[in-house]
């Protein structure tokens, strides 16, 4: 079986797409039809059902695919071993985070480590989804759920807390809402369900029962813009919240803590350069001041 084959067959059966498949490859859709075409003629079976709402798998697909993760799990494993064994400080090292940790964090842990190390190039992916470090999606990745995978190492990185916050703007307009109220009479900006389910009905542990949800984000970023912007109450990390001059904290003794943890495949472990930029952001994460 001819792995690239297997990749191109493994990237239409997630995405549901050839065009989606060929981009998340870096390659021609043309090249990928006629990789499926070839893997289909070779096993002598069509994977897949073309329908207008995309591609999905026949019975002989759904046993290609159990087959084909397998596959993919070994090539995965063998190339983290691979690279477990490399001294170098050089070479490209995935990194996932949140927008909002990228900004306020990694960034200067990536200056300090370009200044460093400047043979290693850094992918990084900003996302509210977490990335999945066993199929190489990411070499690292800094994330406030630590993972229960046996295959992942997680190291906690500091504990931080979240608070309410509104802009001076809008706390001019409406006022600081009581507690236990359900800030009633008041307007507030959640994560979509997508991204949190947690925030759906509450904020900092005070329910929005009686709120009017005036705006749905879908990343750290836009929430902070969108509370600045007077939009509503919103929760923020207490250590961006404060950073912001137009932004008031509404009840400061009231906050929420959570962890962040740096999480790494275990067969990256002893990798230089992946060792390097964890010490990076372990340093960032160390000089962070949080009140």
């Amino acid at each position: 079986m001819d792995w690239d084959n297997a990749r191109i067959f493994l990237a239409i059966q997630r995405v549901g797409t050839l065009r989606g498949a060929a981009e998340q490859l870096q390659i021609d859709q043309a090249t990928a039809g006629r990789r499926l075409a070839a893997m289909e003629k070779s096993l002598g079976a069509r994977l897949f059902l073309r329908t207008p709402a995309g591609y999905v798998t026949t019975p002989a697909g759904d046993l290609a695919v159990t087959a084909l993760e397998k596959m993919e799990q070994a090539a995965d494993q063998l190339q983290r071993q691979m690279q477990g064994i490399d001294e170098r400080l050089c070479g490209v090292v995935r990194v996932a985070a949140t927008d909002t940790m990228a900004k306020h964090v990694l960034m200067p842990a990536m200056q300090q480590l370009a200044a460093d190390h400047p043979n290693i190039r850094v992918v990084l992916t900003t996302s509210t989804q977490v990335s999945n470090l066993t199929r190489r999606e990411a070499d690292l990745a800094v994330r406030s759920l630590r993972p229960t995978s046996p295959d992942l190492i997680s190291r906690h990185l500091k504990r931080l807390s979240t608070g309410l916050y509104a802009s001076k703007s809008y706390l001019k307009k409406h006022g600081v809402p009581q507690r236990g109220t359900a800030l009633a009479g008041h307007e507030v900006v959640v994560y979509q369900r997508a991204v949190s389910s947690s925030h759906i009905d509450n904020i900092c542990g005070e329910s929005i029962a009686n709120a009017r949800v005036s705006m749905e984000v879908n990343s750290g970023l836009m929430l902070i813009e969108a509370v600045a912007a007077g939009l509503g109450i919103g929760e923020l990390p207490t250590h961006m919240g404060d950073a912001v001059p137009q932004l008031l904290r509404v009840w400061p003794e009231h906050t929420e803590p959570y962890d962040m943890w740096l999480v790494l495949h275990d067969d990256l472990n002893r990798t230089a350069r992946v060792r390097a930029v964890a010490d990076a952001i372990v340093a960032a994460y160390d000089k962070l001041s949080v009140n």
